[in-house]
Protein backbone atom coordinates (compact mmCIF):
# COMPACT_ATOMS: atom_id res chain seq x y z
CA UNK A 1 0.00 0.00 0.00
CA UNK A 2 1.41 3.25 -1.10
CA UNK A 3 1.35 6.05 1.37
CA UNK A 4 -0.09 9.09 -0.47
CA UNK A 5 1.76 12.95 -0.23
CA UNK A 6 -0.35 15.54 1.26
CA UNK A 7 -1.30 17.78 -0.65
CA UNK A 8 0.06 21.33 1.46
CA UNK A 9 -1.10 23.74 -1.11
CA UNK A 10 -4.89 24.96 0.44
CA UNK A 11 -6.85 27.40 0.10
CA UNK A 12 -5.20 29.90 2.40
CA UNK A 13 -2.18 29.00 0.99
CA UNK A 14 0.71 26.83 0.79
CA UNK A 15 1.71 27.05 4.16
CA UNK A 16 0.56 25.51 7.96
CA UNK A 17 -2.18 26.65 10.29
CA UNK A 18 -2.67 25.96 13.57
CA UNK A 19 1.50 25.65 13.98
CA UNK A 20 3.54 23.11 12.35
CA UNK A 21 0.96 20.29 12.69
CA UNK A 22 -2.24 21.07 10.73
CA UNK A 23 -3.14 21.96 7.07
CA UNK A 24 -6.26 23.06 5.00
CA UNK A 25 -6.77 21.26 1.62
CA UNK A 26 -10.13 22.57 -0.22
CA UNK A 27 -10.79 20.23 -3.50
CA UNK A 28 -13.78 19.97 -6.13
CA UNK A 29 -13.91 16.47 -7.50
CA UNK A 30 -16.79 15.28 -9.79
CA UNK A 31 -19.10 12.47 -9.48
CA UNK A 32 -17.60 8.80 -10.92
CA UNK A 33 -13.79 10.00 -9.17
CA UNK A 34 -12.66 6.90 -7.23
CA UNK A 35 -9.42 8.35 -4.76
CA UNK A 36 -8.00 4.69 -5.36
CA UNK A 37 -7.33 2.62 -1.80
CA UNK A 38 -4.14 4.93 -0.24
CA UNK A 39 -3.03 6.07 3.07
CA UNK A 40 -1.37 9.27 4.48
CA UNK A 41 0.73 9.73 7.20
CA UNK A 42 -0.78 12.37 9.28
CA UNK A 43 -4.75 11.72 10.29
CA UNK A 44 -7.06 13.72 8.80
CA UNK A 45 -10.80 15.05 9.16
CA UNK A 46 -12.86 15.21 5.81
CA UNK A 47 -16.16 16.87 5.34
CA UNK A 48 -18.13 17.46 1.71
CA UNK A 49 -19.60 20.79 2.20
CA UNK A 50 -21.67 19.42 -0.87
CA UNK A 51 -22.26 15.83 -2.68
CA UNK A 52 -21.94 12.73 -1.27
CA UNK A 53 -19.09 10.05 -1.00
CA UNK A 54 -18.35 6.62 -0.19
CA UNK A 55 -15.98 5.89 2.07
CA UNK A 56 -14.39 2.04 2.17
CA UNK A 57 -12.11 0.74 4.63
CA UNK A 58 -10.90 -2.78 5.29
CA UNK A 59 -13.54 -2.45 8.28
CA UNK A 60 -16.28 -1.59 6.54
CA UNK A 61 -18.14 1.03 4.52
CA UNK A 62 -19.69 4.81 4.98
CA UNK A 63 -21.89 6.54 2.93
CA UNK A 64 -21.04 10.00 3.71
CA UNK A 65 -24.29 13.15 2.46
CA UNK A 66 -23.20 16.51 3.37
CA UNK A 67 -23.91 16.52 6.80
CA UNK A 68 -21.53 13.89 7.41
CA UNK A 69 -17.70 13.95 8.31
CA UNK A 70 -14.81 11.39 8.46
CA UNK A 71 -12.20 11.03 10.85
CA UNK A 72 -9.00 8.57 9.16
CA UNK A 73 -6.25 8.01 11.02
CA UNK A 74 -2.74 7.98 10.15
CA UNK A 75 -1.14 5.06 7.95
CA UNK A 76 -5.58 3.84 7.43
CA UNK A 77 -5.63 2.43 4.35
CA UNK A 78 -8.98 4.11 2.67
CA UNK A 79 -10.85 4.44 -0.56
CA UNK A 80 -13.25 7.15 -1.73
CA UNK A 81 -15.61 7.19 -4.70
CA UNK A 82 -17.75 10.47 -5.49
CA UNK A 83 -21.21 9.84 -5.50
CA UNK A 84 -22.24 13.31 -6.45
CA UNK A 85 -20.02 16.30 -7.24
CA UNK A 86 -18.44 17.27 -3.79
CA UNK A 87 -16.81 20.38 -2.60
CA UNK A 88 -14.05 18.84 -0.14
CA UNK A 89 -12.78 20.27 2.64
CA UNK A 90 -9.97 18.52 4.44
CA UNK A 91 -7.79 18.74 7.58
CA UNK A 92 -4.76 17.02 8.09
CA UNK A 93 -3.17 16.69 11.65
CA UNK A 94 0.37 15.72 12.20
CA UNK A 95 0.62 12.79 14.74
CA UNK A 96 2.65 15.14 17.01
CA UNK A 97 0.63 18.02 16.92
CA UNK A 98 -2.28 15.71 18.15
CA UNK A 99 0.12 14.09 20.81
CA UNK A 100 0.49 17.82 22.03
CA UNK A 101 -3.07 18.32 22.36
CA UNK A 102 -3.40 15.13 24.34
CA UNK A 103 -5.87 13.54 21.31
CA UNK A 104 -3.55 11.24 19.90
CA UNK A 105 -5.55 8.41 21.82
CA UNK A 106 -9.32 9.45 21.24
CA UNK A 107 -8.59 9.26 17.57
CA UNK A 108 -7.32 6.07 16.70
CA UNK A 109 -9.87 4.81 14.86
CA UNK A 110 -11.66 5.86 11.71
CA UNK A 111 -15.22 7.36 12.45
CA UNK A 112 -18.39 9.30 10.46
CA UNK A 113 -19.87 11.55 12.89
CA UNK A 114 -23.38 13.68 11.83
CA UNK A 115 -21.88 17.42 11.38
CA UNK A 116 -23.54 19.21 14.15
CA UNK A 117 -24.42 22.92 12.78
CA UNK A 118 -21.52 24.24 14.87
CA UNK A 119 -18.81 21.74 13.67
CA UNK A 120 -20.15 22.74 10.00
CA UNK A 121 -19.91 26.71 10.42
CA UNK A 122 -16.16 25.53 11.98
CA UNK A 123 -14.99 23.56 8.89
CA UNK A 124 -16.32 26.80 6.65
CA UNK A 125 -14.91 29.65 8.74
CA UNK A 126 -11.53 27.64 8.12
CA UNK A 127 -11.87 28.22 4.48
CA UNK A 128 -12.72 32.02 4.54
CA UNK A 129 -9.31 33.25 3.83
CA UNK A 130 -8.89 35.00 6.91
CA UNK A 131 -5.33 35.03 7.96
CA UNK A 132 -5.51 35.73 11.40
CA UNK A 133 -3.12 32.33 13.41
CA UNK A 134 -4.99 32.95 16.48
CA UNK A 135 -8.57 32.47 15.35
CA UNK A 136 -7.72 29.79 12.80
CA UNK A 137 -6.18 27.68 15.62
CA UNK A 138 -8.98 27.93 17.88
CA UNK A 139 -11.28 26.95 15.39
CA UNK A 140 -9.06 23.86 14.61
CA UNK A 141 -9.49 23.17 18.33
CA UNK A 142 -12.97 23.82 18.37
CA UNK A 143 -13.53 21.72 15.33
CA UNK A 144 -11.73 18.74 16.95
CA UNK A 145 -13.52 19.30 20.49
CA UNK A 146 -17.08 18.87 18.68
CA UNK A 147 -16.03 15.58 17.31
CA UNK A 148 -15.96 14.20 20.72
CA UNK A 149 -19.69 15.47 21.65
CA UNK A 150 -20.51 14.36 18.03
CA UNK A 151 -23.44 11.58 17.48
CA UNK A 152 -22.25 8.38 15.58
CA UNK A 153 -23.18 8.47 11.97
CA UNK A 154 -25.69 5.45 11.24
CA UNK A 155 -24.56 5.26 7.90
CA UNK A 156 -21.30 2.57 8.07
CA UNK A 157 -21.72 -0.55 6.62
CA UNK A 158 -19.00 -2.98 8.71
CA UNK A 159 -18.06 -5.77 6.43
CA UNK A 160 -17.13 -9.10 8.12
CA UNK A 161 -13.77 -11.39 7.70
CA UNK A 162 -15.20 -14.57 8.39
CA UNK A 163 -15.23 -16.11 5.04
CA UNK A 164 -18.74 -17.03 4.83
CA UNK A 165 -19.89 -14.16 6.53
CA UNK A 166 -18.12 -12.36 3.67
CA UNK A 167 -19.14 -13.89 0.71
CA UNK A 168 -22.96 -13.52 2.14
CA UNK A 169 -22.39 -9.58 2.94
CA UNK A 170 -20.99 -9.25 -0.45
CA UNK A 171 -23.94 -11.37 -2.16
CA UNK A 172 -26.36 -8.70 -0.29
CA UNK A 173 -24.08 -5.91 -1.45
CA UNK A 174 -24.42 -6.82 -4.72
CA UNK A 175 -28.07 -6.54 -5.16
CA UNK A 176 -29.19 -4.29 -1.96
CA UNK A 177 -32.43 -4.14 -3.50
CA UNK A 178 -32.79 -7.85 -3.47
CA UNK A 179 -35.31 -9.54 -0.68
CA UNK A 180 -32.47 -11.60 0.33
CA UNK A 181 -33.59 -14.64 2.84
CA UNK A 182 -31.15 -15.79 5.33
CA UNK A 183 -32.10 -19.52 5.06
CA UNK A 184 -31.22 -18.79 1.19
CA UNK A 185 -28.28 -16.87 1.67
CA UNK A 186 -26.62 -19.73 4.18
CA UNK A 187 -27.25 -22.14 1.88
CA UNK A 188 -25.37 -20.65 -0.69
CA UNK A 189 -22.32 -19.84 1.28
CA UNK A 190 -22.17 -23.16 2.92
CA UNK A 191 -24.12 -23.26 5.97
CA UNK A 192 -26.78 -22.58 8.11
CA UNK A 193 -29.55 -19.78 8.54
CA UNK A 194 -28.91 -20.44 12.52
CA UNK A 195 -24.59 -20.04 11.83
CA UNK A 196 -24.70 -16.78 9.39
CA UNK A 197 -27.12 -15.33 11.89
CA UNK A 198 -24.57 -15.97 14.35
CA UNK A 199 -21.68 -14.96 12.34
CA UNK A 200 -23.42 -11.33 11.48
CA UNK A 201 -23.67 -10.23 15.35
CA UNK A 202 -20.72 -11.20 16.08
CA UNK A 203 -18.61 -10.09 13.13
CA UNK A 204 -20.56 -6.65 12.51
CA UNK A 205 -22.31 -5.95 15.74
CA UNK A 206 -25.98 -5.73 13.83
CA UNK A 207 -28.45 -8.32 13.13
CA UNK A 208 -29.16 -9.83 9.82
CA UNK A 209 -31.78 -8.16 9.12
CA UNK A 210 -30.58 -4.69 10.72
CA UNK A 211 -27.49 -4.96 8.52
CA UNK A 212 -29.05 -5.52 5.46
CA UNK A 213 -31.47 -2.65 5.69
CA UNK A 214 -28.22 -0.56 6.47
CA UNK A 215 -27.16 -2.14 2.50
CA UNK A 216 -30.66 -1.21 1.13
CA UNK A 217 -30.51 2.68 2.65
CA UNK A 218 -27.11 3.10 1.44
CA UNK A 219 -28.20 2.27 -2.36
CA UNK A 220 -31.05 4.80 -1.78
CA UNK A 221 -28.69 7.29 -0.50
CA UNK A 222 -26.21 6.40 -3.43
CA UNK A 223 -29.40 6.36 -5.67
CA UNK A 224 -31.10 9.79 -4.31
CA UNK A 225 -27.28 11.62 -5.02
CA UNK A 226 -27.12 10.42 -8.39
CA UNK A 227 -30.11 10.02 -10.09
CA UNK A 228 -32.40 13.62 -9.69
CA UNK A 229 -35.16 12.44 -11.15
CA UNK A 230 -35.60 9.44 -9.25
CA UNK A 231 -39.08 9.44 -7.58
CA UNK A 232 -39.33 8.38 -3.75
CA UNK A 233 -42.27 6.00 -4.47
CA UNK A 234 -40.38 4.24 -7.06
CA UNK A 235 -37.38 3.72 -4.83
CA UNK A 236 -39.14 2.28 -2.09
CA UNK A 237 -40.80 -0.37 -4.39
CA UNK A 238 -37.56 -1.01 -6.13
CA UNK A 239 -35.60 -1.64 -2.44
CA UNK A 240 -38.84 -4.17 -1.30
CA UNK A 241 -40.81 -1.51 0.98
CA UNK A 242 -44.56 -1.99 1.28
CA UNK A 243 -45.05 1.61 1.06
CA UNK A 244 -44.06 5.42 1.16
CA UNK A 245 -44.30 5.36 4.66
CA UNK A 246 -42.16 2.37 5.79
CA UNK A 247 -39.60 3.27 3.41
CA UNK A 248 -39.25 6.97 4.89
CA UNK A 249 -38.80 5.65 8.70
CA UNK A 250 -36.46 3.24 7.70
CA UNK A 251 -34.02 6.22 5.87
CA UNK A 252 -34.88 8.60 8.83
CA UNK A 253 -33.81 6.01 11.29
CA UNK A 254 -30.50 5.69 9.47
CA UNK A 255 -29.97 9.36 8.01
CA UNK A 256 -31.78 11.52 10.37
CA UNK A 257 -33.86 12.95 7.50
CA UNK A 258 -36.58 11.35 5.38
CA UNK A 259 -35.36 11.15 1.61
CA UNK A 260 -37.59 13.95 0.58
CA UNK A 261 -35.70 15.94 3.19
CA UNK A 262 -32.43 14.10 1.96
CA UNK A 263 -32.72 14.64 -1.84
CA UNK A 264 -33.93 18.74 -1.28
CA UNK A 265 -30.22 18.88 0.56
CA UNK A 266 -28.21 17.05 -2.08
Amino acid sequence: MNIAETPIAAISGSRPIAGDGVHLVARHYKKGVRLDPHMHREAQLVYAARGTMQVTTPGGRWLVPPDRAVWVPALSEHAIDVLADIEMRTLYFDLAWLKREERSTSLDAEFVVRVSRLLHETILALFDGRNDPDRTGLLVRLALLELDHAEDSATFIPLPHEPRCRRAAEIVLGDPTGLHEIDTLAREVGTSARTLSRLFSSETQLSFKSWCQRARIAAAIEKLSTDANVSVKQLAADLGYASVPAFSHAFRQVTGKTPTEFAAKE
